[in-house]
């Protein structure tokens, strides 16, 4: 096993309900697969494979540049226990750019961890980001569990405009013209009228088009985007200037890559396919371009254009309909959107022969199953086995056979059987072949009842609130580990149907793939419709646990990262020969610590120091000097890896117009931070500086004279970890293993990594970590080594050249800075992704009766991710209020020991 420090104990429990459908009577089949065998195969690969989540409570649910996001981690396994796999986590800010801008690593401890980021002004713009939560096990899976949320941040400081886009126009149809119109606003809110507006399209550094335009008597601009370029727009930025009397221009930035895109319907029959002759009930699902759901209706007609059944959506743009299909038939629905743009879209193909299944879980009690299978199937299968199999939370907690008697089977199942959260129901073939599949969400109401009360009914500006924590499980009381969030709600205005909690993503969101809008509507105050609607979601969404035809054929990926228990400094001792150095003596020192510990290496020269704790941004060396002939040693180290910075699927929760969704709050933050006024970024024009290119290096005078690809230091902004952005940032570049290759080569099956090159001077991908961004002044792409014979000297396929910016000449340096330059190999001084600092909350304390000159404008009044509750199931907090009036909105969430998880948002009024 990969995890090998610890023991974990996983509690199966099967099921086994072996009811009979009809009068079983079930015939041995030489190809078939017993039931214990595919729940023993599915046991062996939770085994091998246990699942981590991770949910992070922030303190609000937007930020502006100035804040602090304050956040609690929850790290859970099996049904939400408290994680005994991993002990660190990591956590990212990625920017629209998809640059890593804050990485922050935290130690976990009974499956909690805390931390905060600061928002300054220095590194931050207004604009979306991404905030990534995950453990290093996690990556075995891809990025399924993965925390990974929006984060929409405003900015108050240095403004004089506010602007709003909307985009007309389809990228994909030629025929479709492309625009945008823009209103300009005076941070006042006065419209900015005949104002000259500067405006281009720019995509990875790029200007795909440009233009010049003047406001209209409302402060419109009206553009059209006419391009030969269409397909680069998709992922471009919008950027525009308009001259104001406050300054000379002010710019305003607005994402493209949901702007055009044309609304679409997508159609899910239950069970997966549409049977002929057999009544099915089919689910569908109308987006936007921009990923949010949206009003339909429609009709489905036949091949002759005869109606058959009408439609509409009942929630977000989704919605479902039954009809029966006749064999040989097309179908095809006919769309209307609720912006009065239509569409044409076929039916999945009718199967002549199938066997589907189907459930209904409209009782509260109950599951109903449905096999329905079509007479040709049903003669051909008569009497033969067949099972259901269903998974909950990973696990198979039930299970069942029975014998094709019938065409149309039904079956009641208890749903205590079951925990809350989504079910799998599989239908399978006595070979182990899925045949039907469907996704089912079960509330059985069994979440921590968390009790929230504030000791007054309203409060003062600036009075003293005591909140009463009571934790109950059923009639228990439930010991727990909480976090405390209280928002002056008047300042923050949020949709808690929109809300990220820790019931819609441990329960809902992070078992499915796909988008979930507004994933809490589904938890307040569940009813009927309610649950209807999240049952047409789980109809139209994908289930991200492995499938049984990987299960029973072997597929599973093999655990490649082991679960990280603390940071481990690792890397090689070797010659200068190449050839690895056995028993080795290397020793680590991390001064700010007066740590020092020593390690040997093994017989391939590998060494690594376990467990290390040190905080971020400390110094550690390194040394091999204690060795014979030490001064022909080389250490290299390894680096982190880093997963893949890809589409997030929750895009669609960006927020183009940030000005007008942010303006309350902004609006505050502008006063709250008036001192802390970051100075405007001055363009000094001066003669044109050469830059820096890989033919000002003799050692690579070999290469083509133009690169394939080049990266601008402009698209390193905001980049803190260069290794990282790498991994994006490369055109042409596929990065795995810690190694980066050319894309089209490594997809051949070429994986001779590329050369890399920093001034000239070859460079391993450990030496990547030490190079500050901000020096770089260019990146060069090479597919080929042309004339210069690096990849046949180094065994590796392609180059990349870094070039930094140029150090000022004639100017003398130091015995001391000339050995940095060229420092020994067998001593390694840098500065490794150590544990975040947290910055502890503050708590300002009040008397009310002194008059208190300074301004509170906190939108959060309260934060604490440590509250505990005793054996009782109770806790006490405090605190002050600030100085808004109005709604004050407290929120708890967390879980106990065992995996009981519960939320409770209270409200009071401050006067």
């Amino acid at each position: 096993m990969a995890y090998q420090n610890f023991t974990l104990l996983k509690k199966y429990f099967y099921l086994l309900l072996f009811f009979v459908l009809t009068h079983l009577s079930v015939f041995a089949q030489h190809d078939s697969i017993p039931l214990n065998t595919i729940i023993e195969r599915a046991a062996k690969v939770n085994n091998e494979h246990p699942v981590e989540k991770v949910y992070l409570h922030l303190d609000k649910p937007y930020y502006a540049v100035g804040d602090t996001i304050l956040f609690k981690a929850y790290l859970t396994m099996d049904f939400h226990s408290p994680s005994e796999i991993s002990k660190v986590l990591n956590v990212e800010l990625v920017n629209s750019r998809d640059s890593v801008v804050e990485e922050l690593k935290l130690p976990v401890a009974n499956g909690t961890a805390f931390g905060n980021i600061i928002l300054s002004g220095v590194n931050y713009k207004q604009g979306n980001y991404r905030l990534r939560a995950y453990t290093q096990w996690m990556l075995n899976f891809n990025t399924s569990y993965m925390f990974d949320k929006v984060i929409t941040v405003g900015s108050a400081l240095n403004k004089d405009v506010n602007a709003d886009v909307s985009f007309s126009g389809n990228l994909s149809d030629k025929n479709s013209k492309l625009g945008a119109r823009v209103l300009y606003r005076g941070t006042d809110g006065a419209i900015l009228p005949n104002k000259k507006v500067d405006w281009r399209i720019e995509k990875n550094g790029d200007i795909i088009v440009k233009g010049r335009g003047t406001t209209d008597a409302k402060g419109y601009l009206n553009l059209a985007i006419i391009t030969n370029k269409r397909e680069d727009i998709s992922g471009g930025l919008l950027i525009t200037s308009i001259e104001t009397e406050k300054t000379k221009t002010a710019g305003s930035v607005f994402p493209l890559k949901n702007a055009f895109n044309a609304s679409d319907v997508q159609f899910f029959p239950e069970g997966g396919s549409l049977l002929a002759d057999m009544q099915s009930q089919i689910a569908f699902k109308a987006i936007q371009g921009n990923g949010l759901g949206i009003d339909v209706k429609g009709t489905v007609v036949d091949g002759q254009g005869k109606e058959i059944v009408n439609f509409s959506s009942q929630h977000l743009g989704m919605g479902k309909f039954s009809f029966t299909p006749q064999n040989n038939t097309a179908y095809t629905a006919k769309v209307e959107f609720a912006d009065g743009s239509k569409g044409t879209y076929n039916l999945p193909r009718v199967s002549a022969e199938g066997i589907s299944l189907a459930v209904n879980n409209a009782n509260p009690h109950t599951l109903i199953l449905q096999i329905a299978s079509s007479q040709a199937f049903f003669q051909k299968n008569k009497n033969k086995v067949f099972y259901i199999v269903a998974k909950n939370g990973g696990f198979v907690t039930f299970a069942a056979q029975s014998a094709l008697t019938e065409q149309t089977t039904t079956a009641a199942i208890p749903k205590s059987k079951f925990k809350s959260g989504v079910l799998e129901v599989t239908l399978l073939s006595s070979s182990g072949e899925p045949l039907s599949e469907r996704l089912v969400f079960i509330n059985r109401d069994d979440n921590l009842n968390i009790a929230l009360t504030p000791d007054k009914p309203s409060y003062l500006t600036r009075q003293k609130v005591t909140l009463n924590v009571g934790a109950k499980l059923a009639d228990k009381p439930a010991e727990g580990s909480f976090s405390v969030a209280v928002v002056d709600e008047t300042k923050v205005p949020f949709s808690e149907d929109a809300a990220t909690t820790i019931l819609s993503n441990m329960l809902l969101t992070s078992d499915v793939s796909g988008y979930v809008e507004q994933p809490n509507y589904y938890f307040i105050k569940p009813d009927i419709k309610k649950v209807d609607d999240l049952d047409v979601l789980m109809m139209s969404q994908g289930f991200r646990q492995f499938d049984f035809t990987d299960i029973l054929s072997g597929k599973i990926k093999p655990v490649r990262f082991g679960a990280e228990q603390g940071i481990v400094l690792s890397g090689t001792l070797r010659k200068f020969n190449g050839m690895p150095v056995f028993k080795g003596a290397v020793r680590l020192i991390i001064p700010d610590k007066n740590y020092s510990a020593e390690t040997t290496t093994n017989a391939d020269g590998e060494f690594a120091f376990q467990n290390v704790v040190f905080a971020d941004s400390s110094q550690v060396t390194i040394s091999a000097r204690n060795n014979l002939d030490s001064k022909n040693m080389k250490i290299t180290m390894n680096t982190g890896f880093y997963p893949t910075i890809g589409k997030s699927e929750n895009y669609a929760d960006e927020i183009i117009n940030i000005d007008s969704t942010l303006n309350t709050y902004v609006k505050n933050s502008g006063k709250q931070y008036q001192f802390n006024q970051v100075l405007k970024e001055v363009v000094i024009k001066a003669s044109t500086v050469k830059k820096v290119t890989h033919q000002d290096y003799s050692g690579l005078s070999g290469l083509s004279a133009f690169a394939d690809h080049e990266v601008n230091p402009e698209q390193l902004t905001g980049c803190n970890n260069f290794l990282m952005c790498l991994t994006t940032a490369l055109v042409g570049i596929t990065y795995r293993d810690n190694n980066f290759y050319i894309t089209r080569d490594y997809n051949q099956g070429n994986k001779n990594p590329v050369q890399f090159y920093v001034k000239g001077m070859p460079v391993d991908v450990s030496y990547l970590n030490s190079i500050n961004p901000k020096e770089v002044d260019g990146i060069e792409i090479f597919n080929s080594d042309g004339f210069s014979g690096i990849n046949k000297m180094n065994n590796t396929n392609g180059v990349v050249s870094i070039n930094m910016k140029e150090a000022p000449k004639g100017q003398k340096i130091s015995a001391d800075e000339l050995k940095k330059l060229f420092p020994d190999q067998n001593v390694i001084n840098f500065t490794p992704k150590g544990y975040a600092k947290v910055r502890q909350f503050y708590l300002p304390k009040y008397d009310v009766s002194q008059q208190q000159k300074a301004s509170d404008l906190r939108t959060t009044i309260y934060w604490n991710p440590n509250v505990f509750t005793d054996k009782a199931g109770n806790a006490v907090l405090n605190f002050y209020n600030a100085d808004g009036r109005g709604t004050y909105k407290a929120i708890i969430e967390g879980f106990d020991k065992d995996g009981n998880i519960g939320r409770t948002v209270v409200r009071y009024t401050v006067k």
